[in-house]
């Protein structure tokens, strides 16, 4: 695989930094999650594919230690923390970047490494509020809504980091020389949100929040149920895919008013759900597919793994116990990932031969171990 080679460390966290490390297990990289000990805490890594757990007290100088001998053999550290709580364990970047020059040490937080919040908790929606994003979501008349955690934990988050992983991966093939990625959050999302920002003066966005194309304005935009309470997701914006819905819908296009005319979007909309709600999901789907009208069905989890699509693109995949869960993207030619199929690791399941992996002795670990350092736990088997 793309990563095979390459040792991670990733400290346990929230959302975005369990979706990162993920990300690049799923892709070769041997990634070893560092789980908090005493083993009373809870893991909330359900993003744990292909990774190890290594339970280790980072509060006691010992455990602090032992990550710093951890990171002189690994490529890669993510870190989730607030500004100036590893430094605080003797684990900053000006330390552990001197006793390893080549290590890639990421910083995956909501507000970044300096600035007036460095220091603040928050969630998603207030990384997503504080980049501007959030001003553009949400239906007329209505409050601004967050799509669940989607955008700033696990796309401007997790996935960013991981890209700012890889880009420098990749530059350390020339200089030799490891750096500091410092992914923000707030940062993240509001670069996803380019398009936005630039396709304003193009007339995208210059109109109140929910009566624009894009945000639940443009009839042509939308969601509209169905006959058996399902949905159908409408896309048609260019005028040839637009003239499809018209027909498939059974309608007349010179008997409506333009597609871009702002004022009649109301009456659409209204005419376009009454039409939709006189037929089931499926019967839609016998009309819209194979057209280019960019109308296809709003799937449930309970569902999208068996849509002929998606079984034909094998994008849904399952682990030994039976869950389901997507296949890695995007996929590539001659090295694609190839995913655990094994379950997530409990907590300090593999903190022995972790560590011997990375060159401590028996006498050593044993030594962690007496003195509650690390701890230890092993799968109970099935009876």
């Amino acid at each position: 695989m793309a990563l095979s080679g390459v040792r991670v460390l990733e400290l346990a966290g929230l959302a975005p930094t369990p979706l990162c490390g993920m990300i690049l297990a799923d892709f070769g990289a041997a990634v070893v999650r560092v789980d908090r000990a005493p083993r009373s805490a809870v893991s909330t890594d359900v993003q744990g594919r292909g990774k190890r757990s290594l339970a280790l007290d980072l509060k006691q100088p010992a455990g602090a230690a032992t990550l710093r001998r951890l990171c002189c053999a690994a490529d890669v550290l993510i870190e989730p923390f607030r500004r100036g709580v590893m430094e605080k364990l003797g684990l900053g970047p000006d330390v552990l970047l001197q006793e390893n020059p080549r290590l890639i040490y990421a910083r995956l937080t909501g507000f970044g490494q300096t600035g007036k919040y460095a220091r603040s908790a928050g969630h998603d929606i207030n990384y997503l509020a504080l980049s501007g994003v959030l001003s553009k979501m949400g239906r007329k008349d209505e409050n601004p809504y967050a799509p669940l955690n989607l955008l700033a934990d696990f796309a401007g988050g997790g996935v960013i980091c991981a890209l700012g992983i890889i880009t420098a991966l990749y530059e350390r093939i020339k200089s030799g020389k490891g750096q500091i990625v410092d992914a923000s959050m707030v940062e993240g999302v509001a670069y996803l949100s380019s398009f936005l920002w630039k396709s304003q003066n193009l007339g995208l966005w210059n109109r109140p929040r929910g009566e624009n194309m894009l945000d639940s304005g443009a009839p042509f935009y939308e969601t509209y149920k169905t006959s058996d309470g399902k949905f159908m997701a409408v896309g048609a914006i260019e005028p040839q895919f637009y003239e499809q819905l018209i027909k498939g819908l059974g309608l007349d296009a010179d008997e409506l008013p333009s597609q871009l005319s702002f004022s009649d979007w109301p009456k659409m909309k209204k005419k376009f759900a009454s039409i939709f709600a006189q037929k089931t999901q499926a019967e839609w789907c016998n009309i819209f597919d194979g057209t280019d009208a960019c109308v296809t069905p709003v799937l449930s989890f309970d569902d999208v793994a068996s849509h002929q699509h998606n079984k034909q693109r094998r994008s849904f995949i399952k682990n030994d116990q039976e869950e389901i869960s997507p296949r890695p993207a995007p996929l590539l030619s001659r090295t694609p990932a190839v995913p655990s199929c094994k379950r997530d690791p409990f907590i300090g399941e593999h903190t022995e031969e972790i560590l011997l992996e990375y060159g401590f002795t028996k006498q050593e670990i044993a030594k962690l171990y007496s003195d509650k350092v690390i701890e230890f736990s092993k799968p109970k088997p099935n009876l």
